[in-house]
């Protein structure tokens, strides 16, 4: 990104507040990071406390991108010529062949509840529907998550018609002591993951969530971002295998910044699934049951993982009787795309 502020052009939006300063203009590349990061931690006391976010977290998210130009699928929002919120917009086929077009709105708390939250929405729906309107006809939706805790952007959606039509949990782990013996499955068994296998663990793991709620096909810059991530650590992983046949996992990870800003010992057992001929064995409580020894040599204390509500394979109550806790719910929201 070579741009510089004088080739960033500004944009109109017809429904504008009339806040002394505003102005609305387009991306700038990477010299927009810093703002980016700032903004989202800016909001996080409000919204959403434990989350921390870097400049390297944006860099790595938007050089892999899917479905998504910043040069035109990005607004930034200025006063006084400081970056004080923006929007993004993107689509994606589910495997059903439902098509959705999400946005979110980032916005600074002191700036909020003027109108300029509503008018960014309604400019991201807009740019949404020229897109839908490139795609061929079928079942198309407008779409955007919210947690609890964030209640500007929950009102935005609710007054913008938006419904919510799916919840999810995150569910913590207090402590990592009592840990049941639970053994593997007859004929499977837990080793490391070579270098050369990362790809067959997330290709197995692609595999086990195409019969999940709202699947699409995973996207090749998932796999780069994971491996470019600082929380990849397949030394971590419980995957077992059926001779060379992966048959289910858990890819645990610990994120040290989230866990220093929050004064925690928190590590993640995420990616959990077992693909269908192994299901119903125990295999997934077995390596949940692993995991937690893992977790607990690296010195943590608690562990974390996110979960559908409504989940098909009875993964909640799993979960609760594995002793996790459900301690923040979160919500898709969808609405018709006219």
């Amino acid at each position: 990104m070579k741009e510089t502020v004088n080739e960033i052009r500004p944009v109109t939006l017809p429904d504008a507040p009339a806040v002394p300063g505003l102005r609305f203009r387009r991306f700038r590349g990477s010299a927009d990071y810093p703002a980016m990061a700032a903004i989202i931690n800016g909001m996080s006391a409000v919204d959403n406390p434990e989350r921390v976010t870097s400049v390297e977290d944006i860099a790595r998210g938007y050089d892999h991108l899917f479905n998504s130009d910043p040069a035109r699928d990005l607004l930034f929002v200025d006063v006084d010529e400081e970056p004080v919120g923006y929007s993004r917009v993107w689509w994606e086929e589910q495997l059903d062949g439902l098509r959705l077009y999400y946005h979110f709105v980032f916005l600074l708390p002191a700036f909020r509840d003027r109108g300029i939250g509503r008018a960014v929405l309604r400019h991201n729906e807009r740019r949404l529907r020229q897109i839908a309107a490139a795609h061929p006809a079928g079942k198309k939706r407008f779409g955007a998550w919210a947690g609890e805790t964030e209640h500007y952007w929950r009102r935005l959606l609710a007054g913008a018609g938006y419904e919510p039509v799916r919840h999810s949990f995150t569910m913590v782990r207090p402590d990592l002591e009592n840990v049941p013996d639970l053994p593997l499955p007859a004929g499977l068994e837990v080793r490391p993951v070579a270098p050369d296998q990362v790809r067959q663990v997330w290709e197995g793991a692609r595999e086990a969530f195409r019969d999940h709620w709202g699947a699409s096909e995973w996207q090749e810059a998932w796999y780069d971002e994971m491996l470019e991530s600082p929380t990849y650590n397949p030394r971590l992983w419980q995957v077992a295998w059926d001779g060379d046949e992966v048959a289910g996992m858990v890819l645990n990870y610990i994120d040290a910044a989230e866990n220093e800003a929050n004064d925690r010992l928190r590590g993640y057992t995420e990616t959990i699934c077992v693909r269908r001929p192994y299901r119903r064995q125990g295999l997934a409580r077995a390596l949940i049951a692993r995991s937690f020894h893992v977790l607990k040599a690296e010195g943590m204390t608690e562990a974390a993982l996110g979960v559908d509500a409504e989940n098909i394979s009875g993964a909640l109550r799993l979960y609760r009787a594995m002793g996790f806790e459900v301690v923040k719910q979160h919500t898709t929201y969808r609405k018709v795309l006219e």
